[in-house]
């Protein structure tokens, strides 16, 4: 007899905190008989997959060695045809900049039975910890969520009219290492340069840290602190909000609180 097609999981395991992962995706990773996780899960994520699943490590951080989009798709297929639960376990959320879109085309265009569950992604992370709002009435009215390039090539050349908005919120993923070029492109869309601005790296872990600028401050700034783990970039009004355990001024960087 055939053996019976297995399924596939696309979990967003959030920004790496375990208690910020939903039920759902816990359920899933407890439930997986293989997991193929990003780089930036967290290791107390992965402590909470069975002690007999396969865990394959399948890179996909910025400019870092990561496996290839299409070696990822066969590695699924390979090992729902086994008659295995697959999670393929994501930073943030998977329809974030998690490429779930493409997994989703290509299992369902092969018969594998496929599922997204979604995870609280970064710019949400930020919001909670550093308490302001991605949102606010009379400052922000929308919120645009950006990635600074396209599949790891050049810096994406239109669209910047949309973050210049001022009533517009925006989150920039990836845009660490374009802070500048982004930041100097926003202005030339007509983003006034006195723009509140944070950098968050680690949103949503224990040690996060924040940094408040400008857009006219924020890229030398950022430079000066050289952050090594993942950054998201917050534009807007509702930046000016952000709070922390001590009130410093500009272009200070705080480390996370615990909000009660």
């Amino acid at each position: 007899m055939p053996r019976e097609i297995g399924r596939v999981l696309l979990v967003g395991a959030g920004p790496g905190s375990a208690d910020l992962l939903t039920i759902r995706a816990l359920r899933a990773i407890e439930g997986a008989d293989a997991l193929l996780y990003d780089a930036l899960v967290s290791d107390e994520v992965l402590a909470l997959a069975p002690r007999a699943c396969t865990c394959i490590q399948t890179g996909k951080r910025a400019a870092g060695a990561s496996m290839a989009q299409e070696t990822i798709n066969a590695l699924m297929l390979r090992l729902a045809a086994k008659g295995l639960t697959v999670v393929r376990l994501k930073g943030g959320d998977p329809s974030v900049f998690g490429r779930s879109g493409e997994e989703v085309d290509f299992l369902s265009a092969r018969g594998v039975p496929v599922e997204v569950v979604p995870g609280v992604t970064a710019a949400s992370a930020a919001a909670a910890q550093f308490s302001f709002p991605l949102t606010h009435r009379g400052a922000a009215r929308r919120l645009v969520f950006a990635t600074a390039r396209a599949d790891g090539g050049p810096l994406v050349e239109d669209g910047w009219a949309s973050g210049a908005d001022p009533q517009a919120t925006l989150a920039l993923y990836m845009g660490r290492d374009s802070i500048a070029a982004v930041f100097e492109r926003l202005i030339a869309a007509g983003r006034a340069p006195s723009t509140p601005a944070l950098a968050v790296e680690n949103a949503g872990r224990p040690e996060a840290r924040l940094l408040r600028g400008t857009l006219a401050s924020l890229p030398a700034l950022l430079a000066a602190m050289a952050p090594g783990g993942p950054v998201v970039l917050i534009v807007g009004e509702v930046a000016a909000r952000a709070r922390s355990a001590e009130v410093v001024g500009a272009g200070s960087v705080e480390p996370a609180r615990i909000a009660v």
